[in-house]
């Protein structure tokens, strides 16, 4: 669809207001920027800020009050809801910090949930489902309920659920944050690794900030404002892990 350096995804003087009690709350206003085909950019901030908003909102699960969200050539702020809704199944993989996985079903009914939205039979939905839970090593799992797996074996169907449908970009909202920091780093490089394979491009909100590190490109939102990390006002890393790459290019655009 694009080409490496051209935006895969841009918006365009995004907002959010919310009515409280008969008082407007405005989230965040006038923001623009483009996220770059095959980037992995990490979303900080404070609690509250609406760094998950502002995904939802780029992966179509909200709209903005204001604004435009394209996807290569495609404004996807104009889709219908029906519209909007296969656009998401088609090119979005969501992961959640809460798996999200159906308790009565097996990973890999749990898995192939999106083939089979999509219209695919159980018979067609099989292989692809068994081969994403191969990919993050819970293919032996692949009969368990959700109950029966440990907190990072349920992170790990869900990221194999995200990406059964082969989408071209990866939305993660805090996918570390309900794990100790030995699953939570499994999780990061397996995230690093399905990045790769899959050429995907990749956003992720996280507190993480050991795990923003190592993405492209960080960006913080901050009181409605979203602009290049400056190291400053989060947790600094211990020794020996990666500094944050601000931007690739040296582009002056967030």
């Amino acid at each position: 669809m694009e080409t490496e350096g051209v935006a895969c995804i841009r918006g365009v003087n995004l907002a959010k207001r919310f009515q409280s009690g008969g008082t407007g709350l405005t989230i965040f206003s006038h923001l623009s920027f483009d996220v770059v085909r095959g980037e992995r950019l990490a979303l900080i901030g404070e609690s509250g800020t609406g760094k998950s908003t502002l995904l939802y909102i780029l992966g179509g699960l909200d709209r903005p009050s204001e604004g435009t969200i394209y996807f290569g050539q495609q404004d996807i702020s104009s889709l219908s809801d029906t519209g909007l809704a296969e656009f998401r199944n088609r090119e979005i993989g969501f992961v959640w910090q809460n798996h999200s996985l159906l308790p009565e079903f097996t990973a890999l009914e749990n898995v192939m949930m999106p083939l089979l939205i999509r219209g695919a039979s159980v018979t067609d939905a099989t292989p692809a489902s068994l081969a994403r839970l191969d990919e993050v090593g819970l293919r032996n799992r692949a009969s368990h309920r959700a109950g029966e797996l440990s907190g990072g074996e349920q992170q790990r169907v869900a990221l194999a659920r995200a990406l059964v449908g082969n989408p071209s970009v990866l939305l993660a909202d805090e996918p570390t944050g309900n794990l100790d920091f030995r699953t939570g780093e499994m999780i990061v490089a397996l995230l690093q690794d399905l990045h790769r394979s899959h050429q995907l491009t990749s956003i992720y909100v996280t507190h993480n900030i050991s795990f923003a590190n190592r993405c492209d490109r960080v960006l913080q939102l901050d009181q409605g404002v979203l602009a290049p990390w400056s190291g400053d006002g989060f947790p600094h890393c211990r020794p020996g892990q990666e500094q944050p790459i601000m931007w690739k290019d040296g582009g002056n655009h967030v």
